[in-house]
């Protein structure tokens, strides 16, 4: 009896988790490919994680950025992997291989630039989260974005403002990095 029951809860206690292990992988959760750790300029205490993701159509990029005014925030891959200047603008201009004009994020790949990533949007709480495939932004050849910076905007991207959205200021920067997985 004293038996049964070990099976019995060693089958119980296996398939647990399994489902718990099974939850955790969600998509949200899939383990990201690179990531970049978002530190606020001068004078900002805006921080966060971007996470950069392969997956069929594209990079899912997931961000989670706090400390923002409310609102929305021009959000973009910049040509530099630098952050150490105290405005952020040691991270150039955004990242733009082939020359193309300024875009929104969801335009095709001859009308914006790959570090086009639209905007955040914060609550009340000063909170932003940002979920999307984009099937421009690559993590290798010509359109890669490991070794660049992430640029968290004081103000909104314009989409269509030539030549990179008038988002203003500079709140925070991280750079990209590629993450190993063991």
């Amino acid at each position: 009896m004293k038996r049964f029951l070990l099976v019995t809860f060693s089958l119980t206690f296996a398939t647990a988790m399994l489902f718990a292990c099974a939850a955790g992988t969600r998509a949200g959760d899939a383990r990201a490919d690179a990531v970049a750790n978002l530190s606020g300029t001068a004078g900002s205490a805006v921080h966060g994680r971007v996470q950069f993701t392969r997956v069929d159509g594209g990079v899912r990029i997931v961000a989670d950025v706090y400390g923002l005014p409310p609102g929305k925030h021009g959000f973009h891959i910049h040509t530099n992997g630098d952050c150490g200047s105290p405005d952020g603008k040691s991270a150039g201009g955004h990242f733009n291989p082939a020359g193309t004009p300024h875009g929104a994020p969801d335009a095709d790949a001859s009308k914006r630039h790959v570090g086009d990533l639209g905007n955040l949007e914060a609550d009340e709480a000063t909170n932003a989260h940002y979920d999307r495939v984009d099937k421009v932004v690559a993590l290798s050849g010509e359109n890669s974005v490991v070794g660049r910076a992430v640029i968290v905007h004081a103000g909104e991207d314009a989409l269509s403002s030539q030549p990179t959205g008038a988002a203003g200021r500079r709140l925070a920067c991280g750079v990209i990095g590629v993450v190993e997985h063991p």
